[in-house]
C-alpha cells in the first residue's frame, strides 16, 4: 500500500471539499492515485466534479496587448508577489508582451530568442532578474488572430492575477469584454460541449452512472438520470452553454447571440495555475490528524 503523504490529502481535500478523514481514506484505497481518488469520492456522493487544476501557487502577473488583429495572452513569473508588484517587474511584462504581439513567436523557446534593443529577450529578463533579485521568468503566452468583423474582448481581473481574451465573430467590443469578464469569472474548460473529448465524456458518464447506482436509483431510471447529470455538468464547464453571470437567464451563446455575434475563441490564465507549491504549515495540522 502507498505511503499517503498530507500534502496528498490537502491537494485532494482542496479539490474536492472533502473532509480529511474522507480524503485520507479515498487516497489509500485508490493506492495513492489523485484521479481515482477524486472519481472514488464522487461516486460516494462526497465531492463534485473538479474543473481545471486550481494549485495556485507561482507569484507574478499576466497582461493582453492587442494590435490590430492580432492579441497576445501573456503570463511573467517571479518568487514572490512583491516583485511581481515593483516597477521593473511590471515595465519587464508590458515589453515582452508588445514583443510577442509584434513577433509572434511560436512558442517560449523562439520568444526568448527574439532579438531585442538590448539583446534578446532572454537577457532582457536575466537582468530584470539582477534588478529585483529574484527569477523572472516567461512562462507561457498564446496569440489569437481575428478577422476583420470579429471583435476581441480583453480582462485583467485582480490587476493581472486573472486575465481572460476573447474573440467572437460579429456583435461588439463592450459584448467581447462582457464575455471575457464571465471567463474570468466562471473559468470555463472548453467552448462547446462538441469540444469536449469523447475519453472525457465516456469518464464522466461513468463517474455519474456509480454515483446514481451508489444512491439506490432503480436501475431502469439510472440511464435516464446519468444523462440528465451530464448534461448538467457540461452546462458548467461549456462556455456556449454556461449561465451569463450578467444575466442568468440567458447562456452565454445566447447573450452573444443576441448581439448579432457568435463565439469564436477564448483563453483565460491564472497566474501560477498548475505549479506546484511549497506546502505551509496546514501540512503539519494534517499530518497530525492522519496520525491519530
Amino acid at each position: 500500500m502507498a505511503q499517503i503523504k498530507a500534502a496528498q490529502v490537502m491537494e485532494l481535500r482542496k479539490k474536492s471539499g472533502a473532509g480529511i478523514m474522507d480524503a485520507k481514506k479515498a487516497l489509500v484505497e485508490c493506492d495513492g492515485d489523485m484521479d481515482k481518488a477524486m472519481d472514488y469520492l464522487r461516486e460516494k456522493g462526497i465531492a463534485k466534479a473538479a474543473k481545471k487544476s486550481g494549485k495556485v501557487a507561482a507569484e507574478g502577473l499576466t497582461d493582453i496587448e492587442i494590435d490590430g488583429n492580432t492579441a497576445a495572452i501573456v503570463e511573467l513569473n517571479s518568487e514572490t508577489d512583491f516583485v511581481a508588484a515593483s516597477d521593473p517587474f511590471k515595465a519587464a511584462l508590458k515589453d515582452v508582451t508588445k514583443q510577442i504581439v509584434a513577433n509572434q513567436p511560436k512558442d517560449v523557446d523562439a520568444a526568448l530568442a527574439m532579438k531585442t534593443a538590448t539583446g534578446t529577450l532572454k537577457e532582457d529578463l536575466t537582468e530584470t532578474t539582477r534588478k529585483t533579485g529574484e527569477k523572472v521568468s516567461l512562462r507561457r503566452f498564446e496569440v489569437l488572430k481575428k478577422d476583420d468583423g470579429d471583435n476581441f474582448g480583453a480582462y485583467l481581473h485582480q490587476g493581472g492575477r486573472i486575465a481572460a481574451l476573447v474573440v467572437l465573430t460579429g456583435a461588439d467590443e463592450a459584448t467581447a469584454k462582457d464575455v471575457a469578464m464571465h471567463v474570468a469569472a466562471v473559468n470555463p474548460e472548453f467552448m462547446t460541449k462538441d469540444d469536449v473529448p469523447e475519453d472525457r465524456m465516456n469518464h464522466e458518464r461513468e463517474v455519474f452512472k456509480e454515483e446514481t447506482l451508489n444512491e439506490g436509483k432503480p436501475a431502469k431510471i439510472v440511464d435516464k438520470i446519468v444523462e440528465g447529470r451530464l448534461h448538467k455538468f457540461l452546462s458548467e464547464i461549456c462556455l456556449e452553454d454556461q449561465a451569463f453571470v450578467k444575466d442568468s437567464d440567458k447562456t452565454v451563446g445566447q447573450y452573444v447571440a443576441s448581439k448579432g455575434g457568435k463565439l469564436k475563441a477564448f483563453v483565460r490564465y491564472e497566474v501560477g495555475e498548475g505549479i506546484e507549491k511549497k506546502q505551509s504549515n496546514l501540512a503539519d495540522e494534517i499530518q497530525q490528524e492522519l496520525n491519530r
